[in-house]
């Protein structure tokens, strides 16, 4: 974050991405020193001076009303979730609450009866930090088989999914397109840390993955929020193959900032085989060990002792069994 602050900090990059074309004003085809629309056209679009607007990107005008806010997210051309957004910074700044480390979020007794009904489609409990809470057996064999099952249930060592996205090669090798998924997440984490500025633990994560992903820092520079509660993937199993799934995002009223993340398959697709296989696979007492990223071409054949006899494959092929292991931390 810049001396802008975090709303000047979003207006700055918002107004960079526009262009005259993209509001409606004329272009001389003169030379712009500065990327986007200058400050004094888009005060012009948004009906206030342009000494005002400056003041206000420039995080030395705190108390913008409502109706300023609106009218400067319309000269900005943002949709509902980001007009939102813009008001939670401008919230954030008149409020100037000290930051905080707040307390680690639990899954609770009713959304874990929830879970344990899910038994045929992947199920996994998120917070707010994008952190795993829970997950039931076909949530974890799916999105991070290669991880200790039990890991949720103890805090210092639970799963990030915005961290596996982008620092883990397993995670990145299932989707395949991973600059989807990363977009998606981000935009919503941006999302979120528009609404709670003062969770140091998210803070914490964000410059984390900053430092050590260039990809993630590109995309946070962008300013886009949008909510992750639906999209279709392909995603790229080592253990079942290529599957098509709609990953769906349910708030969960009983525990703001929790979510319910679905992935769901088509009946009678070749998609609901493989999460068929993939549960077939996980009746046996351990689940299957994934040691290596998954490959992107064809997945591989698994020629060791069969858990269960001659089960179909997605593809048309015939597999002999699913592998039997350990699961090992990362």
């Amino acid at each position: 974050m810049s001396e802008r602050g975090r709303l000047g900090d979003f207006l700055y990059a918002r107004r960079s991405q526009l262009r005259p074309a993209d509001v409606g004003l004329r272009d001389y085809g003169d030379r712009r020193r500065v990327a986007g629309l200058r400050r004094e056209e888009l005060a012009l679009l948004a009906g206030v001076s342009a000494s005002y607007y400056t003041r206000l990107e420039q995080g030395q005008s705190v108390g913008a009303s409502p109706e300023i806010l609106d009218a400067v997210a319309r000269a900005l051309c943002l949709d509902e979730t980001e007009r939102r957004h813009l008001h939670d910074l401008a919230d954030a700044g008149r409020r100037r609450t000290p930051a905080r480390r707040p307390r680690a979020e639990q899954a609770g007794a009713t959304t874990l009866h929830l879970l344990s009904t899910l038994e045929s489609v992947p199920a996994v409990v998120i917070g707010r930090r994008t952190d795993v809470l829970a997950w039931n057996r076909l949530g974890h064999a799916l999105f991070a088989a290669h991880l200790s099952p039990d890991s949720p249930e103890r805090a210092s060592e639970r799963p990030n999914l915005a961290r596996m996205l982008f620092l883990d090669p397993h995670t990145r090798a299932l989707y395949a397109d991973w600059t989807a998924k990363a977009k998606a997440v981000v935009e919503n984490l941006r999302m979120v840390a528009g609404r709670h500025p003062d969770d140091t633990l998210l803070t914490s994560l964000i410059g984390e993955l900053t430092v050590k992903s260039p990809e993630f820092a590109t995309m946070w520079s962008g300013h886009r929020v949008h909510p992750c509660d639906f999209a279709r993937y392909e995603m790229r199993h080592p253990l079942v193959g290529t599957l098509t799934v709609t990953q769906q995002s349910l708030n969960l009223p009983q525990a703001e900032g929790q979510h319910l993340v679905l992935a769901v398959t088509e009946p009678g697709s070749p998609s609901r085989e493989a999460v068929t296989l993939l549960g077939q696979a996980m009746t046996a007492d351990n689940p299957p060990r994934t040691d290596n990223p998954p490959r992107t071409d064809n997945p591989p054949r698994i020629d060791s002792p069969p858990l269960t006899d001659d089960l179909p494959r997605t593809n048309g092929e015939r597999v002999d069994g699913a592998r039997r292991a350990d699961v090992q931390h990362p």
